[in-house]
C-alpha cells in the first residue's frame, strides 16, 4: 500500500511508539514519518506506507509553524517540562517589553539546539549523552523565524505561534525568548500546527504530487527508458538546463538531476497507483 497522509501525534508519546499504533490499525509493514516530534509536543506528523516513504526528503517542508507556551522563570535542562529543577518567582512583564522581545527573532538567527535533542554527536544522539551525564559540545545551527506572534500572556505562562524554517528547535527559542526578558524558561506546551502546506486533515490520502515543489520535465524518448531505469541522454528531456525535475507519468513518478552532461537518477520508480 503507498500512502501519504498527515496524522496528529498526541502528547506524552514517542513518535516511534505512536507510528507502531499506526502500522497496527491499518495492518501495514512499511511505514515511516517525517520530523521527529519531542514525546511532550503534540501535532502534524506527516507519515507514508510502503514506495511514498522515499519521498520524504523531496517533499516541500518549509516553513513549519508550531504554537508553544513558555513557562517564564522555568529552568529545565530539556528545555521542557520534563526536567524542571527550579522555578523562580518574578513580576510580570509589560506587554510592550514582551512585544518587542517577539519581533526581535524575525529574521535569521543562529543559536544552539538543544543537548537534549536528536543531534548526532560523533555518531550518538546528543539526548543519550545527555542522560549519560556526558559533557559534549553542539555546533550552533541558522534558521529564518518568517513569524512570531503573541498569543496571550497570563504571568509566568506566555503562548505564541512561530512560523520557521525547517530544522529549527523551539525550545531553543522559548529558551532564548526567557533569556532576553532577563530569565530562564521552559516550554510546557508544543503543538506543530503545520508542515509546509501539510495540515492535519482527519489522516485523509494525499496526493504526493501536489507536495513536489520541483519543476516537472518532459522526456522526449522511448518512456521505457526511464520505467527501466536506464541511463538517459540530457538531450532527449525537454528542459535540458541543469537541475531536479520531476518526471510524471501515468503509473510512476522518477525524480532526476541534470548536471552538466549527466543525468542522474534521484528517484526511480515510485508507483502512483
Amino acid at each position: 500500500m503507498n500512502r501519504l497522509f498527515v496524522a496528529n501525534k498526541p502528547k506524552n508519546i514517542s513518535s516511534n511508539f505512536f507510528l507502531k499504533k499506526i502500522k497496527r490499525r491499518y495492518g501495514v509493514k512499511k511505514a515511516g514519518f517525517s520530523g521527529t516530534l519531542d514525546p511532550f509536543a503534540s501535532g502534524v506528523l506527516i507519515v507514508a506506507f510502503g514506495q511514498f516513504t522515499k519521498l520524504f526528503r523531496f517533499l516541500d517542508l518549509t516553513p513549519k509553524r508550531y504554537r508553544a507556551t513558555l513557562w517564564i522563570g522555568a529552568n529545565s535542562p530539556t528545555l521542557d517540562i520534563e526536567k524542571v529543577q527550579s522555578i523562580k518567582c518574578l513580576a510580570p512583564f509589560s506587554m510592550d517589553s514582551i512585544n518587542i522581545t517577539a519581533k526581535s527573532f524575525i529574521g535569521d538567527i543562529e543559536y544552539l539546539p538543544p543537548k537534549y535533542s536528536a543531534k548526532r554527536v560523533d555518531g550518538k544522539r546528543a539526548y543519550d549523552l545527555a542522560r549519560d551525564g556526558l559533557e559534549f559540545e553542539l555546533k550552533k545551527i541558522k534558521s529564518t523565524i518568517y513569524e512570531f506572534e503573541v498569543l496571550h500572556y497570563c504571568h509566568p505562562f506566555l503562548t505564541f505561534e512561530i512560523s520557521i524554517s525547517e530544522g529549527g528547535y523551539v525550545r531553543s527559542i522559548g529558551a532564548m525568548f526567557a533569556k532576553k526578558l532577563g530569565f530562564e524558561g521552559a516550554l510546557s506546551s508544543l503543538e506543530r500546527l503545520s508542515e509546509g502546506a501539510f495540515v492535519y486533515t482527519g489522516e485523509s490520502s494525499l496526493n504526493p504530487l501536489e507536495f513536489l515543489s520541483m519543476e516537472e520535465n518532459k522526456y522526449l524518448g522511448d518512456i521505457s527508458d526511464i520505467e527501466f531505469g536506464k541511463k538517459l541522454d540530457k538531450h532527449k528531456f525537454k528542459n535540458q538546463k541543469n537541475g531536479i525535475y520531476k518526471f510524471i507519468d501515468e503509473n510512476f513518478l522518477a525524480i532526476i538531476e541534470i548536471k552538466d552532461d549527466e543525468v542522474n537518477y534521484l528517484l526511480n520508480k515510485v508507483k502512483l497507483c
